[in-house]
């Protein structure tokens, strides 16, 4: 599991290490060996130099007097241990005093490994995190304030981007009784408790005094309270005056909040410090609490989907492993390696059901927590992840998660799910939880973008204006979908027909209509979508000639997979399709009534086809969509066989009492002329269709 994802952990820095034993060697110096255990494996200190680890101190010992040189580092990277030789002396009497009761099993600091690739060399990188908070209210990065300060001054230097803190007038003393209470401190010192605010309680502030230092004193100055929660910073100790220098205490961490206010320095100056200078360096990306708006490099790359298939490509094998990562970096994305994903076997046994409640939760739980999405959505949640970012996953994420993705942190950070096979159980055929959980994520804001190998599309959700159901749409066709006028082809799977040519003509008549008229579904500018089931037959010729005029050419797929005793044809997908929907085929009811076609054309077909014309017909009589003309395209003599009888059966039984009307809303043509003008007839206002206009007994009008 990648490292960022570990509780308290920054990848700069070493846990606390401990004394293991000291050597006196006068009354002013001790050499102590301190070991330090548990290192992340993340530690960029077994990658670099060792001239850019340094051993940064405790501040509350440097603020008494206390300071070191390391003499010797040694990692070990199979063990995760570091062996520190470190020589502690005293500056002035309360080092010395401090230096008696410095004991074996004492917590006295940590490695930090100054990475010069993550040294900040930009101001503008900083500059942004001024006014801008965490989730808890926290200012990001400031001095005095949530806006920053005048006292902060942010300067480039020899190629890095430094800070100058202003101090303020004068400088801490410590009253009378702190002697008293250092060999408390002493003793704190072995159970890692926290000493600067009890320390903070003996000092004292003396305005007006000279922030000068001489040999043998600790000089303590203040600057505003500094808020750090984005970079690590480190005091440049040749940048300041000189005879100026700071002790090893000379760290601050990301968890700086409100202090870091003092800083303890020494030497032999009669000049007056005024401000000290400080470089910066990077969190592990996930942490920086960088907004997905300053990842100008990462949204180019998600622009491109070669760079999105790309960075699939380096997903473990094989491709049945389930597999996710979560990335707030281009370069994080450009340089993706398989160890970054993280994978999962869920292992789903059947919920017991409602009369099991607490089983059925804990059972649901688990699952839960198997899945490969839900380390990062947790981390997340706890605050671990504070950068915004993108979720990139083998499979759709299964719905079982919804609770997680639509929470309040996990929404906010999340800027878009990419995946490449909606199903693990049904390949590329989403359930009615997959879709539900789609307009979910609509709803809240989340892009979710389908990397399908099939056309070898990047393809974005998009929801159907005020419509319960959506399409995946290629990221350049997204206005048009939206925008778009649908027409649909029904037709036969075997049978392409002869009528490819009247279509192409039918097609490209409505689009020249477009200059003339001010339909609200047909104007200048309405542009056009042709629907089908995206198979072969009638629905590859249409989506055929939808591609050859431009037309946004969709399909809602439907897994005809061959079942025990069933006859199915439907088994490839037509090439033409640009936009789509899958379903599963036991919501075969449900894809039909999400085709919300504007004009709908019947051409020769079979079952499937006389189960689209009854569901047309109902809309019509029940009113869930407009009236709009329904075209039949062939011999009238073809369509009475297949709709007369029925027709007038349900007349004489007194069934469609009242709805007789739907049949004007019919309309059979013999070519692209007739069908034009019964569109011209509609989208002027003088087409006799609706429930005041004519019944026909045919139960359809011949054109």
């Amino acid at each position: 599991m990648t490292s960022y994802l570990y509780p308290g952990h920054y990848d700069l820095v070493t846990p606390d290490g401990v004394i293991k034993t000291l050597k006196t060697i006068d009354a002013s110096s001790l050499l102590a060996e301190v070991r330090i255990e548990g290192i992340s494996p993340a530690f960029v200190g077994f990658k670099i130099p060792k001239e850019r680890i340094f051993f940064n101190f405790r501040s509350v010992l440097a603020q008494l007097g206390l300071n070191t040189t390391t003499q010797e580092i040694v990692l070990d990277p199979t063990s995760f241990v570091a062996e520190v030789r470190l020589t502690i002396y005293a500056i002035g009497s309360l080092g010395r005093e401090m230096l008696q009761y410095l004991k074996p099993g004492a917590y006295i600091g940590k490695l930090f490994a100054a990475d010069e690739r993550r040294l900040v060399r930009n101001p503008d990188y900083l500059a942004r995190m001024f006014g801008r908070s965490d989730r808890y209210g926290q200012p990001l990065l400031s001095l005095g304030g949530l806006q920053g300060s005048e006292q902060i001054t942010l300067e480039k230097v020899k190629g890095s981007m430094v800070a100058f803190l202003a101090l303020r007038d004068g400088r801490i003393d410590y009253d009378s009784t702190m002697k008293g209470f250092i060999p408390t401190i002493g003793r704190a010192l072995l159970r890692k408790i926290r000493l600067r605010e009890l320390l903070s309680l003996h000092q004292i502030w003396k305005p007006n005094i000279p922030k000068t230092t001489s040999p043998d004193e600790i000089l303590l100055v203040s600057s505003l309270p500094l808020h750090i929660r984005t970079v690590f910073a480190k005091v440049v100790d040749p940048l300041l005056p000189t005879g100026f220098h700071h002790t090893s205490a000379n760290v601050l961490q990301p968890d700086t909040t409100a202090s870091g206010d003092i800083y303890e320095l020494y030497g032999n100056s009669a000049k007056e410090l005024f401000d000290i200078p400080l470089e910066f360096y990077t969190l592990e990306p996930h942490r920086e609490h960088v907004f997905f708006e300053d990842r100008d490099q990462l949204q180019l790359c998600l622009e491109n989907p070669k760079a999105v298939f790309e960075a699939f490509e380096t997903a473990p094998k094989p491709p049945q492993n389930r597999a996710s990562i979560f990335i707030v970096k281009g370069t994080q994305m450009l340089r993706l390696q398989e160890s970054d994903w993280i994978t999962r076997d869920p292992k789903k046994q059947p919920f017991p059901g409602i009369g099991h409640g607490a089983r059925q939760s804990l059972m649901a739980e688990r699952y839960i927590e198997q899945q490969p999405s839900y380390p990062f959505l947790k981390a997340i949640e706890d605050g671990l992840i504070t950068s915004q970012g993108v979720l990139f996953t083998r499979y759709f994420p299964s719905p079982i998660l919804k609770r997680m993705f639509l929470s309040y942190h996990v929404q906010g950070f999340l800027k878009g799910i990419y995946f490449q096979i909606p199903s693990y159980s049904n390949g590329q055929y989403f359930s009615q939880e997959d879709r539900s959980m789609l307009l979910d994520f609509a709803v809240f804001g989340i892009p979710i973008f389908w990397a399908d190998k099939t056309s070898g599309q990047l393809l974005q959700y998009v929801q159907r204006p005020d419509k319960s159901s959506g399409m995946f749409v290629p990221i350049n066709r997204i206005e048009t979908f939206l925008k778009a006028s649908f027409f649909g082809i029904y037709g036969s799977n075997l049978l392409e027909g002869n009528f490819e040519a009247e279509l192409k003509l039918l097609l490209q008549g409505v689009l020249d209509m477009r200059a003339e008229m001010k339909h609200p579904l047909l104007q200048p500018e309405t542009p056009l979508a042709l629907v089908t089931g995206g198979g072969p037959g009638a629905m590859e010729v249409g989506n055929r000639m939808a591609q050859e005029l431009k037309i946004l050419s969709c399909a809602n797929i439907l897994d005809f997979t061959p079942r025990n005793e069933s006859v199915v044809n439907e088994q490839r997908q037509n090439p033409y399709v640009e936009a789509k929907m899958t379903y599963r085929l036991d919501h075969l009811i449900e894809r039909q009534a999400e085709f919300y076609l504007d004009f709908p054309l019947f051409v020769m077909g079979g079952i499937g086809t006389d189960f689209e014309y009854a569901l047309e017909e109902v809309r019509h009589k029940v009113g869930s969509r407009p009236s709009g003309p329904i075209l039949l395209f062939g011999e009238a003599d073809y369509w009475r066989q297949k709709i007369t009888s029925r027709f007038q059966c349900n007349i004489k039984a007194g069934t469609i009492r009242g709805s007789e009307w739907v049949s004007n809303s019919f309309f059979c043509i013999r070519n692209a002329e007739a069908g034009l003008k019964v569109y011209r007839d509609f989208f002027s206002g003088s087409l006799a269709i609706g429930k005041n206009g004519p019944v026909y007994q045919d139960g359809f009008v011949i054109v």
